[in-house]
């Protein structure tokens, strides 16, 4: 059994800010759409967590995904070398964070944090008013506690 949690901050006010003033990484939009690299960053973060549902995404359902208007994705890298990405997707009032992760060989430095700030600034900077994700038990066992101690609250449970 999968069990999905949906969580959502309504506003500025409700967001807990973790990151420290030097994080030690930096965080780049990719501007120019590249749904290659967009498959490669879910791939390589997803692959010990059973991310699997977009494996099986043609070429074609890669390029419509990753040039869509309102989707944006940003990497955070340190000394060259990948930390992590986000993808932010532009959803009328909201902003959901798609995809969020950290490449294997940055977790469990406290990078998760940070790179959730990154995000939640990014997405508030939209003039949005809610920024809302979710995260499942095929995710990294802390995923749920990194979004809850940023002050993200459950608002639905699934489980399949």
């Amino acid at each position: 059994m999968i069990r999905t949690t949906h969580l959502e901050i309504n506003g500025k006010d409700q967001w807990v800010r973790r990151s420290r003033t030097d994080v030690g990484f930096e965080v780049r939009e990719c501007v120019v759409k590249q749904p290659r690299f967009n498959r490669f960053l879910y791939e390589y973060v997803g692959c010990d967590w059973k991310w699997v549902d977009r494996l099986v995404w043609s070429d074609q359902r890669w390029r419509e995904y990753a040039a869509a208007d309102n989707l944006r994705t940003f990497v955070a890298c340190r000394r060259g070398s990948l930390v992590g990405y986000y993808e932010l997707q532009q959803q009328g009032e909201s902003v959901e964070i798609r995809i969020f992760g950290l490449t294997p060989e940055f977790l469990g430095q406290g990078h998760g944090g940070a790179l959730l700030d990154h995000a939640i600034d990014t997405a508030f900077a939209w003039g949005t008013r809610r920024v809302w994700v979710h995260t499942c038990t095929n995710d990294h066992p802390r995923a749920l506690d990194n979004y809850l101690k940023s002050g993200f609250k459950v608002f639905k449970i699934e489980e399949k």
